[in-house]
């Protein structure tokens, strides 16, 4: 089969490793992908290493939030489309403009269109950042009811989605999912180089969003002592300002962005527990990566994090009032490792049962295979040389 992919690949983000991880595995398993991605012109290679073709989508402004296309971004999309003739479109929703003429444009070729819905959202409008994700939600909901499938990651974003008339049977859950062979439990000697008894980790962005502040309030006030130390991995616009106030005297590490994946799978290893503050969220790929990892977990109820940890997978804090929740909870954590044990034990037993990504991508080619006639499975080579020329 051959699969127009329509995503990111930079700014760093979930979008791009979703991205990049579902392409790879969709050529792995024999199929034909081209990727169409905003970059300039001369970043789109014709042809990619991977045997992967590239188109570059022209854009104005790029984030990790949201994309400003170019007004030439529709023509050439709607072009690339026409030469390549794929089976099928799939849109990992970058949230710009462009998404909402995707299904018009598809419907012109006469292309299937599926889109990957996952900004992060809160079930509940119960702060600033929860509300303004809502109006996100609204914004897109009657364009969503215009693609063919909507793969989301979870129940709860499912019925938010139904609540603002996006039809059921154009939604599909297919959660993010994690290679559970990479992604285990294990031993290292991290412990001894922070000179540390106990361990606790954040990963992710350093972000208003992610309430890493009222994380960093709850551990000051907790007095850990000096043998628990916090490792604070990632990087973003508040990481600069709150380094300042809360450092290695408070057991606080910062160890900035880490681009390696060993790298990270060795901090998650290592670390007695994972802690995620966010007042909104999708499904976080590092709370997922931390329980296949055999690593307790505390998160907040925020997107589809507390379904996931539902149950005694986990420790699920409410959104509001986290530094006073993390007061308490985290000595608890110091003090009685019997229950780290057992909670890393519990989560790794819920991404075994749910979040496996080799299940998850056969989820994946199921429902592509409900949209694309069996004859247009032949992988058709020649709709490359276009971009050779």
């Amino acid at each position: 089969m051959h699969i127009a992919w329509l995503g990111k690949k930079t700014p760093f983000c979930g979008n791009v490793t979703y991205g990049r991880e579902v392409t790879n595995a969709l050529l792995d398993r024999g199929h034909q992908v081209s990727f169409l991605h905003f970059a300039q012109e001369e970043e789109g290679e014709p042809l990619a290493e991977n045997g992967c073709a590239e188109v570059a989508l022209p854009f104005l402004f790029k984030s990790t939030v949201y994309t400003i296309p170019t007004p030439r971004s529709s023509r050439v999309l709607t072009d690339a489309l026409a030469k390549l003739k794929p089976d099928l479109v799939h849109a990992s929703l970058t949230l710009s403009p462009l998404d909402f003429r995707l299904p018009e444009i598809c419907e012109e070729l006469g292309l299937p269109l599926i889109a990957t819905f996952h900004p992060p959202f809160d079930s509940k409008l119960r702060n600033f950042s929860s509300s303004t994700q809502f109006l996100t939600y609204q914004l897109y909901a009657p364009s969503l009811a215009q693609y063919d499938k909507v793969i989301i990651f979870s129940r709860l974003q499912r019925n938010l989605l139904l609540k603002l008339g996006v039809p059921r049977q154009r939604l599909a859950i297919i959660p993010n999912g994690v290679a559970v062979e990479r992604y285990c439990p294990g031993q290292n000697d991290l412990k001894k180089e922070y000179q540390a008894e106990r361990l606790f980790i954040y990963l992710g962005r350093i972000a208003p969003e992610k309430n890493v502040e009222a994380l960093l309030k709850g551990w000051k006030f907790s007095d850990m002592g000096p043998h628990c130390k916090l490792l604070m991995v990632g990087d973003g616009i508040l990481k600069s300002t709150l380094q300042t106030h809360y450092g290695p005297e408070m057991g606080v590490h910062w160890l900035g962005f880490v681009a390696d994946e060993l790298t990270r799978i060795q901090l998650l290893r290592a670390a007695d527990a994972f802690i995620l503050p966010s007042l909104v969220e999708g499904l976080s790929l590092s709370l997922l990566e931390a329980m296949a990892c055999g690593t307790a977990c505390v998160a907040t109820d925020a997107g589809a994090d507390g379904e996931v940890l539902e149950n005694g997978a986990g420790i699920v804090l409410k959104t509001q009032g986290v530094t006073a929740q993390l007061k308490i909870l985290l000595p608890l954590l110091r003090d009685h490792p019997e229950i780290t044990d057992l909670l890393g034990r519990k989560a790794r037993e819920r991404v075994l049962e749910r979040y496996t990504f080799a299940a998850n991508m056969v989820q994946l080619e199921s429902l592509y295979k409900t949209l694309v006639p069996h004859q247009a499975h032949s992988t058709n080579l020649s709709s490359y040389f276009y971009l050779l020329e």
